[in-house]
Order: C-alpha cells, then structure tokens, then sequence
C-alpha cells in the first residue's frame, strides 16, 4: 500500500491484494485480543459477584485462602532463589584454593538443599577438601616416623618398628599398612613435590598421589635423576585429571619402563620379593584368597588348577547323565527328556575352579597331617559351636577361626567330620573360663585353652593366628610371673620381641584382656574375646 502525501487525506486509496491480506489479519488479530480481554473481564466480574454474594465468614476463609497462596508462592521463590544462590557458592568454593576456610564454609552447606548439579559439586569440593588435609597427613606421619627410616639394632629389631607400631596403635591400623603409609609419606614430601602439592590443591585425590609414589619408590631408590622424576611426576599428574587410580598406575608402569629400561629389568627383578599369598573375609561365610607370583609360576598354578577343574566337571557330567537317564527311564519318558535337566547338576567351570584348589591344597595336608606341629597340635581348622545348635535344636553360627560367622548347616557338617574338644564358658560373657599350674612350660592343657581364648596376637590390630605366634610369660617367668591363663597368652614372633626387646609393656588379666604401654607412654587396652564371636 503506498500514499501520496500530496494528495488530499480522504482521498480514494487503492489497495493492491498483499496489502488487503495484511489489512485481514490485523483485524483478525485485534478482534482476538478483544475476545481474551473480553474473557478476562467476564472471569473478574464473576469472581467479583460471586465475593459479594459470600457471608462475612466466607469471605474471611476467603481472603485468608488468597493470602495464603500467595504467602506460599512468595515463599517457594525465595526458595528457588535462595537454593540458586547457595549452588551458585558451592560452584565458587569447588574452584577457590583448598583450605580451611572453604572446609569450614562447606560444613554449613546441607546438601540437601542444593539442586542436583550442586550436589555433585559440592562433593567434588569435599573431596579436594580431603586432598589438602591428606597433604597435611603426610608431613604429621613423617614427623612421627622421621625422615630416614630408622637402621636395625640388633637381630631382634626392624626397620621403623617403634615408629611403625606407634603410627599403627594411634590409627588403628595393621603394622604392614602403618609401613605403607611412611613409606608413601616419605616419598611424597622428600622427593615428589609436585605431586605433594597438586595434592595439598585437591588437583588429585589421594588415591592417585599414593599410586604415584607407590609406582615411581623404586625408580626413586635406584639413583633417578631429579629432572627424571621431575619430567615423570608432571606427566602422572596430567593423566591423572581424568584417569583413575588403577589407569594412573598403569601410566606410571609404562612411563618408567620408557624412561629407564634397564632400572626397569632391575624393579622387575626385585618384585619377585613381593610374592606372596594372603586370605580375605568376605560376606555370607566365604573368603578370598589373593596371590601374588611371578607371571610364569602363576600361569602354572591356573594351568593346574583349569585342569583339575575339567577333569571333575566331565566327572560330574557322566554321573549326572546316569542320574537323569535312571530318573527319565523310571517316569518313562524318553532319553531327550532329561537332557536339559543336567545343567541343575553340573557346576560351573569357575566353581569347579574353586573346588580344585581347595582339593589341593587340602591333599597335601592330609597326607602331611604328622608334619609342621604347632603348639604341640597339627595343623587344624578350628570351629567354635554350641551344643544345641550341633544337636540341631538352635540355628546359631558357628565362629571358624580365623574367619568369623559361618551358617549353622556348614558348622555342623564340619563338626559332624572332626574332633571335638569340650570349652566351658562364662554365661554373661562368652569368656573361656581360667585355671593355672604351677611350672613354666605350659602343658597341653594350658595351651590348646590359651590358643582358644586368644585365637590371634593380643598386640592391638594384630590379626597373626594361633598357629603362627608364640604363647608368651605378660609377666616373665624368670622375675616371678606364673604359668598360668592369667599370665600367659597368644603373641606373634614380631610384637613378642617388641615386648621383650622394643621397650613395649603389657599387663595381663585373668579373662584374657590385656594393657599395653608404647615406648612413647600411650596406653592402649585390648578386651578379652568371647569364643562366640571374631577375634
């Protein structure tokens, strides 16, 4: 549409099509807001007459209604706006430097009320949070432990023994894990400051930083230079940004075995020292054993043990066949039937796996049941259970030593094979009963009863069992102690010459429980261990 500004204002305008079908639609458009304002006005005038016809109380409960919605719209936005507001600070502290101020700042933060995004990140701050007071850990192991460790004495001593069993009483720990924790303090602080400090600036967990100086110990012992461990620590802590603790130690492996390969041949060398074979508890009376060998000699063991393996589950296929064709020959049924029944008799490979190393290993010690006495008794397993539950009137677990909690069924198949030997017990709590003699070798009696009621080294955290520890005078023989339970109980070979030589000292009591003194004067209380239950 186009006008002439020449031309008079009511003069004829002459419309081409587009512009008539612009003209419709501005029309259209204005008569459909006229309808929604018309709607509006209608909703708000009969709103309006419907108020005016409500009585004085309803138009209370009224108004109350309206004010209430509104109270509770206002207070869902401050809501809203206050939780962005606080996930908006935790993305801040999760990029401000580690340190105590953001630690405290993050304590009064409830999860909680962060949206689902902040969450994460609030957990990702705590765990940086945990970088930096591991970092702190370090330096307080290391204060304790010294700098360099500590040289044997005499043959009796170990290295960083006193230090080792003091950082392991304060921390709970075992004496192996205590050593763990010195050593990688060690190497972090005197020789991988980067790494120290990407920890201490939570840019690594701690995980990744005991991986780093696990892996690069022994490079570091061999003589490595220092822009060697330099130029391999930076590149640790790069892979480590977005790599877990088990990638970042693969990373290290190959990175030293470019970076140096002959000290390489040498690490591989001396790991073959590490070989070793240790069993874990696990859930619902099973356990795991772990072993660490040479790649030759564990390629051996799995041959072995597959072949066996095979062997008994081609075994288990014929009698099971035998089974279902006796069975499906009896219903009458033809010979196709029972054949997919024998899967429900037949184990797995794996579990037939099982089976065979525990048939190995149970072999040789029947064969050499004579053989490797200790406490005057052979080597045994060892099961605690109550008469009513071995008469099947009670469902209790029974305790298998060295394990803990086993189902009643197992210990009573167990039991019904062995040996019995009767333990009286106090009936409040569950201790072996005491007696003495009068003489310092303790005769059998007096040590199958110890090796029960002790069942592991009384040293605290010590898990070494019977059969491998010594049954120790707490007060000598020679300045006046007495044979007896009171005086006597279980001590690993290490803890016993700690005691006697390492300036440890332990007080006895009659149930079992005892007192130890550091040589830095802590006292640590260990109880006495009911038979019903772990020790």
């Amino acid at each position: 549409m186009s006008i002439n500004s020449s031309e008079p204002v009511g003069a004829d305008l002459a419309l081409t099509p587009s512009d008539d079908a612009r003209l419709s639609l501005q029309v259209r458009t204005l008569d459909k807001s006229e309808h929604v304002s018309h709607l509006l006005s209608a909703q708000a005038s009969e709103s309006a007459l419907q108020y005016e016809h409500l009585n004085s109380s309803d138009k209370s409960e009224h108004v109350s209604h309206v004010l209430a919605t509104e109270a509770a719209i206002g207070n869902r936005q401050y809501e809203d706006s206050n939780q962005n507001g606080t996930s908006e600070r935790v993305s801040c502290l999760l990029a401000s430097p580690a340190g105590i101020n953001v630690l405290a700042e993050l304590a009064t933060i409830d999860p909680e009320n962060l949206v689902s995004t902040a969450r994460v990140d609030y957990l990702s701050a705590l765990e940086k949070q945990s970088g930096w007071l591991q970092a702190l850990m370090q330096r307080a192991i290391v204060a304790v432990a010294g700098d360099e460790p500590t040289e044997s004495t005499d043959s009796y001593s170990h290295v960083d023994e006193a230090q080792r069993e003091e950082i392991a009483t304060a921390l709970k720990l075992s004496g192996n894990t205590a050593q763990i924790r010195i050593d990688v303090a060690r190497t972090l602080t005197q020789f991988l400051p980067e790494t120290c400090a990407a920890l201490a600036n939570g840019e690594i967990s701690s995980a990744q930083a005991t991986v780093i100086a696990r892996e690069s110990a022994e490079i570091i012992r061999t003589g490595i230079g220092d822009h060697e461990i330099r130029s391999l620590e930076l590149d640790a802590i790069a892979h480590s940004e977005f790599h877990t603790p088990a990638q970042v130690a693969n990373k290290m492996r190959s990175l030293i075995a470019k970076l140096s390969p002959k000290d390489f041949e040498e690490v591989a060398s001396n790991a073959r020292d590490g070989r070793m074979v240790c069993m874990y508890p696990q859930p619902h009376g099973m356990a795991q054993i772990v072993a660490l060998l040479p790649a030759v000699e564990a390629q051996t063991v799995m041959l072995a043990i597959d072949k066996l393996a095979r062997k008994n589950q081609e075994i288990e296929k014929k009698n099971a066949m035998t089974l279902v064709a006796g069975a499906g020959a009896g219903a009458g049924a033809g010979a196709g039937a029972g054949a997919g029944e024998l899967e429900q008799f037949i184990g797995s490979l794996d579990q037939h796996r099982a089976d065979a190393l525990a048939q190995i290993t149970g072999s040789y010690l029947s064969e050499a049941a004579d053989e490797a006495l200790h406490h005057g008794r052979p080597t045994t397993i060892n099961l605690t259970i109550d008469l009513p539950t071995v008469l099947g009137f009670a469902e209790n677990p029974g305790i298998l030593s060295g394990y803990g909690a086993i189902p009643a069924s197992v210990a009573r198949e167990l039991a019904m094979n062995g040996k019995w030997r009767r333990f009286v017990t106090d009936p409040l709590t569950g201790n072996l009963l005491d007696y003495g003699r009068e003489r310092y070798e303790p005769p059998q009696a007096l040590m199958d009863f110890i090796a029960a009621r002790d069942r592991v080294c009384r040293f605290p955290g010590c898990r070494q069992p019977a059969r491998l520890s010594d049954i120790d005078h707490a007060h000598s023989w020679e300045t006046g102690g007495e044979t007896s339970s009171a005086n006597m109980g279980l001590l690993c070979r290490r803890h016993h010459r700690m005691k006697t030589h390492g300036g440890w000292l332990l007080e006895s009591f009659p149930d079992g429980s005892c007192n130890w003194t550091s040589p830095a004067g802590r006292k640590y209380f260990v109880e006495a261990r009911p038979v019903n239950e772990l020790a």
